[in-house]
């Protein structure tokens, strides 16, 4: 999966450079068990991806974690296209944070990428010591060889977006980014850009809030947050706290445009189902405007009277032509031409599950959109427990890979049913001339078939780099 290049680093040379990269082959993600009943280490798991594999569609390998109920949750690189120009340099290690334990388990992907190997474990007391932070969350590997990963919280529990940095040789836990009182007040994602002299972070809530599943009432408290915060990449000082209300509450995954000369980008917020657009304004600082917003339905035979679409996670493709997310509660994946940068359009939208099926306990009173209750999915003869979440797209942006896990709690307290049978993998396939999305009837991964019991697979990673990990300079 690497560049064939002599004398260069890891990853591409541009954002468009890594559109004409090699078809994945494999992927990683991680699979969790916290909070399924069964007593069984969270592990990594190896899927093929390649067509022309005989295990094609199949876990090749699983890493076990050496601990229980670590939540692993998303993962980075200890190496990406921020170093290509260092050609000492090799994405050979997957940097894998644990949610509620606050370990970092430090991956051997590079000695044999289709078997992972654990090469170091970071202890939750060297974070906690070292830096005051816990709960580790987004890793980007840094120009200068470090890695940085956010935090949600402190060792209490209570919220604290500062960032962890580790040596990116020795993995040793070097301290904070950011300077001494400067954490924000929540943490969660984060999108770096030297070339503008910024890095942007966003918040989720507090860890003892949202650990055991989702409480409207600790929204209410102020357990949970509404900003993105903007950093001077250099000082490391807190310059902005772009405050998105109501409207933007719970913003989550950040992504700047991949040209590293835009100085704009998108957030997604899951509460009310609005995606942001982020900018610098002439002036030189940095605003915020509600661009995209999928209504709630008012329903009945749900947890409450009002259902919001839950936007979860979002990625933009390298070209900078399409964003995609997933409405984690409506159940839906959704592809925007954002070309008019301002003025997303719909290309494209399809159900993969979630909590409006036409023969399930929820009924749709009133919706905005008008669009009528979808009916189950079914692949491969499997009806698609939960719903679609986290997305990963291929480098040409032909491929759009999805799996339906969005947190242990979260999926036990919205989709149970999921806990019992597992989460899945998907594909789709994405129509890149003009739009549209459609499923790939002859591709699933069920996770509800491993070998200890049914897991949840979340975040998807491809050893040569993706858009949601590499960063260009």
């Amino acid at each position: 999966m690497a560049t064939k290049c002599t004398g260069c680093g890891p990853g591409y040379k541009s954002p468009l450079d890594a559109m004409k990269g090699p078809r994945e082959e494999i992927v990683y993600l991680p699979c969790i068990y916290r909070n399924t009943g069964i007593q069984k280490p969270d592990y990594l798991a190896t899927v093929d991806v390649d067509p022309k594999s005989p295990t094609y569609c199949q876990v090749i390998h699983r890493l076990p974690m050496p601990n229980l109920n670590d939540e692993l949750h998303h993962s980075g690189w200890n190496a990406c296209s921020s170093c290509f120009g260092d050609s000492s340099k090799k994405r050979n290690r997957l940097i894998l944070p644990s949610l509620i334990s606050s370990r970092v388990y430090i991956v051997d992907t590079g000695t044999d990428p289709r078997a992972p190997q654990m090469h170091k474990i970071v202890e939750p007391t060297d974070i906690f010591w070292k830096t005051g932070l816990a709960n580790p969350h987004t890793t980007h590997c840094l120009g200068s060889g470090q890695i940085m990963i956010s935090s949600l919280g402190d060792p209490s529990g209570n919220g604290k977006g500062g960032f962890i940095l580790l040596d990116g040789k020795t993995f040793e836990v070097v301290g904070n980014w950011e300077l001494p009182g400067e954490a924000a007040p929540f943490g969660y994602d984060f999108w770096y850009q030297p070339r503008h002299n910024v890095m942007m972070s966003t918040e989720w809530g507090a860890p003892k809030a949202l650990a055991y599943g989702f409480n409207l009432e600790h929204v209410k408290e102020g357990l949970y947050g509404s900003k993105i915060h903007v950093w001077d990449w250099t000082t490391h000082k807190r310059l902005q706290s772009l405050d998105l209300g109501e409207e933007g509450a719970i913003p989550l995954e950040i992504r700047f445009l991949h040209d590293p000369a835009a100085t704009e980008g998108y957030v997604g917020c899951a509460l009310q189902g609005t995606v942001f657009r982020f900018y610098r304004t002439p002036k030189g600082d940095w605003a915020a405007e509600k661009v995209i917003h999928v209504p709630s339905k008012k329903v009945e035979g749900w947890a409450l009277p009002v259902m919001p679409s839950l936007i979860t996670d979002i990625l933009i493709s390298l070209d900078d032509r399409f964003l995609y997310f997933s409405n984690w509660l409506h159940g839906d994946i959704r592809q925007y031409d954002i070309t008019n940068r301002r003025n997303p359009r719909l290309a494209g939208q399809l159900f993969l599950g979630g909590s409006i099926l036409n023969d399930g306990p929820v009924k749709v009173l009133e919706d905005p959109e008008n669009q009528s209750q979808p009916p189950p999915r079914t692949i491969k003869g499997k009806r698609i427990p939960g719903s679609p979440q986290m997305l990963q797209l291929s480098l040409d942006g032909k491929r759009l890979y999805v799996t339906t896990s969005l947190y242990s709690g979260w999926d036990k307290q919205f989709y149970p049913e999921m806990i019992k049978e597992g989460s899945v993998m998907m594909q789709i396939d994405v129509n890149t001339a003009n739009g549209g999305l459609k499923v790939n009837e002859n591709f699933l991964v069920d996770f509800g078939k491993e070998p200890n019991g049914p897991a949840l697979a979340h975040e998807l990673r491809y050893p040569g780099g993706d858009c949601t990990s590499d960063i260009w300079l």
